[in-house]
C-alpha cells in the first residue's frame, strides 16, 4: 500500500542495494530492488535511512543513492559543495603532480628509492577520462565518482558505510614484504625392512 503524498528524493541504483535494520553491518535485512524510488529521511555519516512508498524503512549506504532531479536552482545560486567537481579535480591534480615530481627526482638521481617511497606514501589517485565522461577516485571518502563536467555522482565505494563519529581511516601504505623463510627440506625417504614375524604371537583363530 502506497503512503499518501509520498515524494521520493532518491532512486536505488540499477544493481539494487543491500539494506540493514539499523546503521550496523551486522543487522542485514531485505535488499532494495533496482531503481526503487525512496525517500531519504535521515543521515548518519555515510549511512542513510530511507522510506519506501509502502511505509517500509531501512538503512542503506547513502553514498550510493541516486538523487531525483528537483527544481532547477535559481540563477546565480552556488552549486552544492558535494556536487561541485572542481575541488576533487584539484586534489587529484595535486596528488598526481606530487607523484610526478617524486618520480622526476628519482629518475634524475636527486633522491633514492627510500626517499621516493617516503614522498609517495599515502598518495592515492585514480582518473579515467572518456570524452565528456570522467571517473575520479575520491581518496578521502574511498569512493569512485562520475563527473559529467558539471557535477559529481557516486559510482562505487570501496568501504562500508561509516558513522559520523567513526575514527578516520588510515591511508593505504605500501610496506616491504618480510623475507620469506627458507623452505624446510623434507627428510630423505628411508627404506624400512619389515620385521620378521614374531613366533611368540598367538595363531589366528581358524
Amino acid at each position: 500500500m502506497t503512503t499518501p503524498d509520498f515524494r521520493p528524493t532518491h532512486v536505488v541504483p540499477q544493481d539494487g542495494l543491500p539494506a540493514w535494520e539499523e546503521p550496523d553491518v551486522s543487522l542485514p535485512t531485505e535488499p532494495l530492488d533496482p531503481l526503487l524510488p525512496v525517500r531519504l529521511i535521515d543521515r548518519r555519516g555515510d549511512w542513510g535511512q530511507i522510506l519506501c512508498a509502502n511505509g517500509w524503512s531501512a538503512w542503506v549506504d547513502g553514498r550510493l543513492l541516486l538523487s531525483v532531479p528537483g527544481d532547477p536552482p535559481a540563477a546565480g545560486q552556488p552549486m552544492a559543495r558535494t556536487a561541485d567537481p572542481r575541488p576533487l579535480l584539484a586534489r587529484v591534480e595535486e596528488s598526481l603532480s606530487q607523484y610526478r615530481r617524486a618520480a622526476e627526482d628519482l629518475t634524475a638521481g636527486r633522491t633514492d628509492g627510500q626517499g621516493f617511497h617516503r614522498r609517495t606514501r599515502g598518495l592515492r589517485v585514480g582518473m579515467v577520462v572518456d570524452g565528456e565522461a570522467v571517473w575520479l577516485y575520491d581518496a578521502e571518502h574511498e569512493r569512485w565518482v562520475h563527473c559529467d563536467g558539471t557535477r559529481l555522482a557516486t559510482y562505487a565505494t570501496s568501504s562500508s558505510p561509516a558513522a559520523e563519529d567513526a575514527p578516520p581511516r588510515e591511508p593505504t601504505q605500501v610496506t616491504a614484504r618480510p623475507p620469506a623463510s627458507p623452505p624446510t627440506s623434507p627428510e630423505p625417504t628411508r627404506v624400512v625392512t619389515p620385521a620378521a614375524p614374531d613366533d611368540d604371537l598367538p595363531a589366528a583363530p581358524e
